[in-house]
């Protein structure tokens, strides 16, 4: 099977299983909206919930779209100079374009197979500012560190903001794991760290007259430079500030979108947090953009405040498409161009 068979087959298995989820939830809403409609005397013909959803998009203000794609946007820059941070103790100093750029293309590619855009960000900043791909994945790796623990440091806020509100949705939606499952999976864990440990020392007294061993222990050391870059940072407090300014800029895409979808409107700031992070959650989901998870945790979200499901399937959309369709796709297509040029002209 040739590489490009496999690459388009890992498109069509993710892609199919995006649509999957999604026509899931289509389905179900549909008929809980068939089922309201019924309830108030209103015609099948005349009941449709696509033309629901194109009704609620075109009704949307179209002023909130807008702020939401530019929080995006700034998150997205404030991004770029903090992998610029992590890079510069490797003795790079990339331009913000290129990073930028790097990101957003990344993020296009991100919507035909999950996690392949963290392959295209490394390859487009290695080629356009001559850095080594392993260390570039090293920063990489730090860089997805600090979402993970942001994500935590968030996800407890909302908790202790809104604690029976997260009560009682995962006691009702979620069975946590026994004590005998927590032991295997902690016995798992360590078992692993223990193998890696040894691994990283036979590589390290391996002798380097093997090519093949020689190649990947420079591609080892490499990537634990990047890795070590974190503690190398000049300026931490600017990188926290960074780190905050992302995070802060994602839950306003959230929270701000209330203001242009009219049964939202009246949701105050926590609802936008917990519902903040019901969506993250549904982004983490290997699908093309979270497609399906992202739809089905907001509305989760949503619901759980009141709002009508088939409303917030509807809200969720609204947000899917406007950062992933308009965002990620014209920004994605846009950089490639404009990095060709931009390169181009700087050589």
């Amino acid at each position: 099977m040739t590489d490009q068979l496999k690459s388009f087959l890992k498109f069509a298995i993710f892609l199919g299983l995006g649509f999957f989820l999604f026509w899931i939830l289509y389905t179900n809403f549909d008929a809980a909206y068939q089922e309201d409609c019924a309830l108030k005397g209103i015609p099948t013909v005349d009941c449709s919930l696509i033309n629901k959803l194109i009704t609620d998009f075109k009704a949307t203000k179209s002023i909130w779209i807008f702020v939401i794609i530019v929080a995006y946007m700034f998150s997205n820059f404030l991004r770029a100079l903090r992998w610029n941070q992590l890079l510069e103790p490797l003795g790079y100093k990339p331009r913000v374009l290129n990073s930028l750029g790097a990101l957003m293309i990344g993020y296009f590619a991100n919507l035909a197979l999950p996690r392949l855009g963290e392959v295209v960000k490394i390859g487009t900043i290695s080629k356009y500012e001559n850095i080594p791909f392993e260390q570039a994945s090293g920063t990489v790796v730090v860089d997805r560190i600090l979402d993970l623990i942001s994500l935590l440091v968030v996800f407890c806020l909302a908790l202790v903001l809104s604690f029976s509100t997260f009560k009682e949705y995962f006691s009702a939606h979620a069975k946590l794991p026994s004590l005998s499952q927590s032991i295997w999976l902690g016995g798992i864990a360590i078992v692993g760290i223990v193998a890696l440990f040894f691994i990283n020392r036979w590589m390290k007294n391996t002798k380097r007259n093997n090519p093949i061993l020689s190649k990947i222990n420079n591609l080892r050391a490499g990537f634990l430079d990047g890795l070590t870059s974190l503690k190398n940072v000049s300026n931490f407090p600017l990188l926290i500030a960074y780190t905050l300014g992302i995070w802060l800029m994602y839950y306003l895409m959230t929270y701000l979108c209330f203001f242009a979808y009219e049964p939202t409107s009246h949701l105050t700031p926590i609802a936008g947090l917990v519902v903040f992070v019901f969506g993250t959650l549904g982004m983490i989901f290997p699908s093309p953009g979270g497609m399906g998870s992202y739809q089905f945790l907001i509305t989760q979200g949503l619901v759980i405040y009141g709002i009508n499901a088939v409303d917030a399937f509807s809200f969720s959309n609204i947000v899917f498409f406007a950062i992933n369709i308009f965002g990620n796709i014209f920004f994605g297509i846009l950089f490639l161009v404009v990095l060709g040029i931009y390169n181009r002209n700087s050589t």
